[in-house]
């Protein structure tokens, strides 16, 4: 009886077994058959799911594609006889409705915002864009945003932009549809044949290799026509019939006939473009006066005139409205609007005609201290200093950086720079540490006699955000304080040498309140001094 019973068992697993792996493998040759369609000017086919991964094929807009396997961000496809990889957020699939997408858009909120090859401080800089330029949102790594701003793909650090986001009812179309487009203006669509040189500087090589002979050198705002592409390369025409190679992530692409300094040109009828959401337009030229209404980053209003540091804008129809100048970006507006804004006199709560320089300590092969926890000095300095620099910018400060990526600066240089750019304040940024590690806290330095006051202006609008031993405003003898002629000061924002102080400021948390509290003793620094 026992063994009958063992014999049923069998035969009900071996049956279960032989129906599982047929479901599970018709699921399969479903998911192998769908169809895509790439979504953007060109896409790379990749020999693996990252971006790191090399090249194997430029796809075109519009190329069908068909689907292998998806892992995170990145589809597996076949194309004709090649596999390869392509990112999930540059593909459509066949089935397009009529529905309501969300678009995002990046507005830049300083002027020159680095966009970089790689989510990283130390990544090479593409190009600068300007304050409140709009540009392409493609997805988002922590603090990291990935974007394209006039056909350069790079990443931008999120702390200084802001994402517009819109809503847009899709017209329905099918693939049948799109292929019955003429094919010229297809052609002309996907292959722009004109490149321009968007950096200072950048070589040009015999062929489409780092390592191949330097030809040349083209400058920025250069244009060539294109001959061909291979992967990351641009091959252009140089004068007399001579080719040559350049590295796409230095320019951008146009298409034929179109002038890369129109667009520039028809903005000089004076406009100015808002660089936060919800900022306020108002009756008169006060922070006190009514709200006439708020617009957000991207919107632009054309300029009627100036007053202090106010702009007078046409709303609508007949309406006008002041908005403050240090929270907009001017678009090719007259020298004129631009003297008045250089000369006008700083009012109480703003930083307007402020001078600041900052200073990232340590740099490249000086990686200054390193905390128990592995953290790189150096590298958070960086950070930190960019997140004050996006504060004080939007308070209407000039602000000038000592360096903006991971470079060696050395210690007089940057006491030169504050002398060159004649700086109201100097603020050197650093993170502490010491043999013993059960010191912790938050000191600010001074050397002369003349930066005392400001050093304990900055110092207690830190106290009164993070909560940090207060160590005090005190004398030090440190180089960039003692040998600068300008009002200066060098903060240590915490000690890395103490593993549970490092946990704490090495968070986004900590960063936004520590600069919160300089941005904030600043102001009240330069408040006091109004009444001098």
């Amino acid at each position: 009886m026992q063994s009958k019973n063992w014999s049923y068992i069998l035969s009900v697993m071996l049956l279960l077994a032989s129906i599982f792996p047929f479901v599970t493998s018709s699921k399969n040759v479903f998911a192998e058959g769908e169809e895509l369609f790439v979504n953007a000017e060109i896409l790379y086919l990749r020999e693996g799911p990252g971006l790191s991964y090399p090249i194997l094929e430029t796809l075109k807009d519009g190329q069908a594609i068909t689907s292998i396997h998806k892992e995170g961000d990145w589809h597996q496809v076949r194309v004709g006889e090649l596999e390869g990889w392509v990112a999930a957020w540059l593909v459509k699939t066949s089935e397009k409705k009529a529905a309501a997408s969300t678009e995002k858009t990046v507005i830049s909120q300083v002027d020159t915002l680095n966009l970089r090859a790689e989510p990283s401080l130390s990544a090479g800089i593409l190009t600068k864009i300007p304050s409140g330029s709009e540009a392409q949102f493609i997805r988002q790594e922590q603090d990291w945003i990935q974007i394209n701003y006039q056909g350069a793909t790079g990443w931008v650090f999120s702390n200084y932009v802001t994402i517009r986001e819109e809503t847009k009812l899709q017209t329905p179309t099918t693939p049948k549809e799109e292929n019955q487009k003429d094919q010229a203006v297809i052609q002309a669509e996907n292959d722009p044949n004109t490149f321009t040189v968007n950096v200072n500087a950048v070589n040009i090589r015999k062929k489409a290799d780092l390592t191949a002979k330097k030809i040349g050198v083209a400058t920025k705002g250069q244009q060539f026509d294109v001959i061909s592409r291979n992967h990351n390369w641009v091959e252009i025409e140089l004068e007399k019939g001579k080719k040559g190679w350049i590295y796409s992530f230095y320019g951008t692409f146009t298409k034929q006939g179109e002038d890369k300094n129109t667009d520039a040109s028809s903005n000089n009828s004076g406009t100015v473009t808002i660089i936060y959401n919800g900022t306020n337009l108002r009756e008169d030229p006060s922070t006190a006066s009514n709200v006439v209404t708020r617009a957000d980053a991207g919107q632009s209003y054309p300029i009627l005139e100036a007053e202090g540091e106010w702009f007078k804008v046409a709303v609508n129809n007949n309406e006008t409205a002041y908005v403050a100048n240090w929270v907009v970006t001017e678009n090719n507006s007259s020298q004129t609007v631009k003297e008045d804004k250089v000369v006008a006199s700083r009012k109480k709560g703003t930083l307007k005609g402020v001078t600041i320089v900052l200073d990232a300590g340590h740099g490249g092969n000086d990686r200054g201290t390193t905390g128990v926890r592995g953290t790189d000095e150096k590298d958070i300095n960086i950070i930190t200093t960019e997140l004050l620099k996006s504060k004080l910018q939007a308070a209407g400060a000039n602000v000038v950086m000592t360096r903006e990526s991971d470079v060696f600066v050395d210690l007089r240089k940057r006491v030169a720079i504050s002398h060159q750019h004649g700086a109201d304040a100097f603020i050197s940024i650093h993170y502490d540490a010491i043999e013993d590690s059960s010191v912790n806290g938050f000191t600010t330095y001074f050397t002369n006699s003349y930066q005392q006051e400001l050093a304990e202006y900055v110092h207690a609008g830190i106290a009164s955000k993070v909560n940090l031993k207060d160590r005090g405003a005190r004398f030090g003898d440190y180089l960039v304080l003692r040998e600068n002629r300008q009002n200066a000061v060098l903060l240590e924002l915490g000690y890395l040498s103490n593993a549970s102080e490092e946990r704490a400021i090495t968070t986004d948390y900590y960063r936004e309140q520590a600069t919160l509290g300089i941005y904030q003793g600043l102001l009240n620094y330069f408040d006091e001094q109004l009444k001098k």
